[in-house]
This record gives structure tokens, C-alpha cells and sequence, in this order.
């Protein structure tokens, strides 16, 4: 599923010429364009769908959506790990990653020792 989800401007910068920033959604920070909405400002809350800002949204407004979301668990959804979520649906427990194991130095053959 993909929300459209309200955002809270943490910082505002030009990359290539689009306006880009960073957006805090209950936690989580993403970079969104803020071309459709050309004059919000840090700390403003906007309406976010696939990495647009769309619209200007009141504080409170945005605090209540985000407060809902949490409570059904959509903000996971939207922005949890695909593969915690895909483990859950499977009814299995995910896997914690390995701890990569440092390289072996290569062995010198030595001599009279069978498959050399």
C-alpha cells in the first residue's frame, strides 16, 4: 500500500536545481521534492505521497494523523523493513544478520599430502 503521509521539514536544500528535504514522519526521515510546494519552510508538516510533498497541513492535524497511523500500524507498513514484514506475514521469525567472518590467509601446499 502507499499512503500519501504527513511530514514534519527538517531541513531544505537545492540539488540539481530541485528543491529537496528532509522529512521526519514519526521517526523515520526521508528526502522528499518540495517543487509542488515551493515555499514550505523548516519545521512546516506537508502531506507526502511517493516522495512529493503535495500539501501544506496544519501541526495538529499532522500530529493526529501520525498518532493513527502508529496506532493501526501503517506507519510499519509504510516504512518498515519488507523483510521483518514478509518473515510476519510467513508466520517465521526473521533471521538476525551474520557477523561477516574475516578472511583466512591462503595454507602453502606441503608436499606428500593427498589432492595437491
Amino acid at each position: 500500500m502507499c499512503l500519501a503521509v504527513p511530514g514534519r521539514v527538517l531541513n531544505i536544500e537545492e540539488r540539481d536545481g530541485t528543491r529537496m528535504a528532509g522529512v521526519d514522519f514519526g521517526g523515520v526521515v526521508k528526502e522528499v521534492c518540495l517543487e509542488y510546494l515551493p515555499d514550505l519552510q523548516v519545521g512546516e508538516y506537508a502531506i507526502v505521497h511517493v516522495g512529493f510533498a503535495l500539501q501544506r497541513l496544519d501541526e495538529e492535524s499532522a500530529k493526529q494523523t501520525l498518532e493513527l497511523f502508529a496506532e493501526l500500524g501503517m506507519l510499519q507498513e509504510e516504512f518498515g523493513d519488507a523483510w521483518e514484514m514478509a518473515a510476519a506475514e510467513a508466520g517465521v521469525e526473521p533471521v538476525e544478520p551474520v557477523e561477516p567472518v574475516e578472511p583466512v590467509e591462503p595454507v602453502e601446499p606441503v608436499e606428500g599430502v593427498r589432492g595437491q
